[in-house]
């Protein structure tokens, strides 16, 4: 099992890592010292099950875990916390289990069977229908931006980040357009080595002044160039539209 321990208390984030090494066939794949840091591991290991602290600086345990929920695959959320106060605002937000710290190994063997049974259920689920992201993530001034990618326009490489321009404005990613690309192929399109549009975006395709080709999309303010060697498969892409 795959763990993320986010706390801003290195002495909390130490003693769980002690009771999971004690509880065996447990990998703790990142720490965190707030929400934000939580939601950044999260996108990159992709845990199992987050141990997540509720009252933390900036993004608190309870809005890291509102984010969470819309993560595909989800991880399973277990609160640790020196309160019992959040226990039904935690529920609320889909929390496996509520620990109370200090936390006792018995009851995390507990939590963590709970979280093995929720896992044993997400595999079945995604082995019937393959999970899929629904959304990006973006940063935003120390906090994280959740973009559905059903908002998005079109996606545009800028040296080692990708602007996400969406409807409600733009947003960067730290992602590779070509990662961007294999796991999103039948919702967009390449149009240019820097660019992938949303297919349902594109409205058609006009010769400028100069000769280039150039894609008109429904809610861009100016079209946008099409690479020679894009030009033919997004003809043919079209046809199908």
């Amino acid at each position: 099992m795959k763990v993320v321990i986010a706390d801003d208390e290195p002495l909390a984030r130490e003693r769980l890592r002690s009771l999971l090494r004690e509880a065996g066939g447990i990998e703790v794949v990142a720490e965190a010292a707030d929400g934000t840091e939580a939601l950044h591991a999260c996108a990159e290991h992709a845990p199992d099950l987050v141990l997540l602290d509720i009252a933390m600086p900036g993004i608190d345990g309870l809005e890291a875990a509102r984010h969470l929920a819309a993560f595909e695959p989800r991880p399973a959320v277990v609160f640790c916390t020196a309160y019992d106060a959040h226990a039904l605002s935690a529920f609320e937000a889909e929390a496996i289990d509520y620990l109370v710290k200090p936390v006792r190994a018995e009851r995390l063997a507990a939590a963590l069977e709970r979280v093995r049974t929720f896992a044993a259920g997400r595999e079945r689920s995604a082995r019937d229908t393959p999970a899929a992201r629904s959304h990006l993530c973006a940063r935003l001034r120390g906090s994280l931006r959740l973009i559905p990618l059903d908002d998005v326009h079109y996606l545009q490489a800028e040296e080692k980040y990708v602007i996400v321009h969406h409807a409600h404005g733009e947003d960067l990613i730290e992602e590779s357009l070509k990662s961007l690309e294999d796991e999103f192929g039948e919702r967009f399109v390449r149009i240019h080595r820097n660019c992938l549009v949303a297919r349902h975006e594109i409205t058609g395709l006009r010769r400028n002044p100069d000769g280039h080709t150039q894609a008109v999309l429904r809610h861009a303010p100016q079209p946008l160039e099409v690479s020679r060697r894009c030009v033919a498969g997004l003809r043919e892409t079209l046809k199908h539209l």
